[in-house]
C-alpha cells in the first residue's frame, strides 16, 4: 500500500495524497510515493495535466514531526518534488479538498493552478515550531506581495482558503460542493491544448519576467517562430479551418 494513489483516465492523471491519519504530513513513505507518481505522469504521453489533491482533512500537514532521526532519508527530497512540479512540462492542478500547513502551502502554490475548498485553512506556522518556511519561499514569495507575505510568515496565522486565493497563494476558492466541478472544468479547458503549446506557456511565465526586454524579445521571437513552423500548431490551425476538434484533445 502506498502513501499516494494514482489514477489516470481521459488525458488526466489523479495523483491522491493518501495518508489521511498521519495528514498527508511529508514523511519518507508519502514523499517518495509522490516523487514517483509524479514520475509516472510525466513519462505517459496520454497524460495531459496532473491533478494533486488529498484524502482525508488535510490536503498536506507539512513536515512529518513524528519522524525519527533513525528513520531512512526519502529518495525525493522536497525540494525535488517542487522543482519536478515547476519544471514539468505538463500543467499541475491542486485540488485542495483539506487543510494545507508548512510545506503543504507550498504543495498548493507551486501547482500551476490551485482550487481549495473554502472550507480549507492554510498557514505558514513554522515560526511557532521555531522554524521558518525557508524552502517553500520559493514558490510561494513569487506569488505574494511583501506585506501579505511579512504578516503571514511572521504571525503563523491560519486563514481561510478565500484569503489565500486573495493573497496570491491558490487561483481561487470555492464552495466544497462545488469543488470537482471546477477541477473538471479547469481540466477540460487545459486538455483542449496542444500539449507543445502548454509547455511553452509555463517557460514564458517561468522565464519572460525574469530577462531584460532586448532577451525577452529574443526569446519569445525565436520561440513563436518555432511554434508556427511546428507540426502540432499546423494539425491544430487545420482543426480549427475545418471547425473540428484538435489530434490531441481526449475523446475526439
Amino acid at each position: 500500500m502506498t502513501a499516494t494513489r494514482y489514477e489516470a483516465a481521459a488525458g488526466i492523471a489523479t495523483i491522491t495524497l493518501d495518508q489521511p491519519e498521519r495528514r498527508n504530513a511529508l514523511g519518507t513513505e508519502l514523499l517518495d510515493s509522490l516523487g514517483d507518481h509524479l514520475g509516472q505522469a510525466l513519462a505517459d504521453a496520454d497524460v495531459r495535466v496532473v491533478v494533486l489533491t488529498n484524502t482525508g482533512p488535510a490536503f498536506c500537514a507539512g513536515a512529518d514531526l513524528k519522524r525519527g532521526a533513525g528513520d531512512p532519508a526519502p529518495r525525493y527530497g522536497l525540494v525535488e518534488i517542487l522543482e519536478t512540479i515547476l519544471d514539468s512540462p505538463k500543467p499541475v492542478v491542486g485540488r485542495i479538498a483539506g487543510d494545507c500547513l508548512g510545506g503543504g502551502v507550498g504543495l498548493a502554490a507551486a501547482c500551476d493552478l490551485s482550487v481549495a475548498a473554502d472550507t480549507v485553512r492554510f498557514g505558514f506556522t513554522e515560526v511557532r515550531l521555531g522554524v521558518a518556511p525557508a524552502i517553500i519561499s520559493v514558490v510561494c514569495l513569487p506569488k505574494m506581495r511583501r506585506g501579505d507575505a511579512l504578516e503571514l510568515f511572521l504571525s503563523g496565522e491560519r486563514i481561510p482558503a478565500a484569503r489565500a486565493a486573495e493573497v496570491g497563494l491558490i487561483s481561487r476558492s470555492v464552495a466544497a460542493t462545488d469543488l470537482d466541478a471546477t477541477v473538471a472544468d479547469l481540466t477540460g479547458k487545459i486538455t483542449a491544448g496542444g500539449p507543445n503549446a502548454l509547455a511553452a506557456c509555463k517557460r514564458l511565465i517561468a522565464e519572460v519576467p525574469g530577462l531584460d526586454r532586448h532577451s525577452a524579445f529574443a526569446m519569445t521571437d525565436a520561440l513563436s517562430r518555432e511554434l508556427f513552423a511546428s507540426d502540432e500548431a499546423a494539425a491544430g490551425i487545420a482543426a480549427f479551418r475545418g471547425k473540428t476538434a484538435a489530434p490531441w484533445v481526449p475523446g475526439r
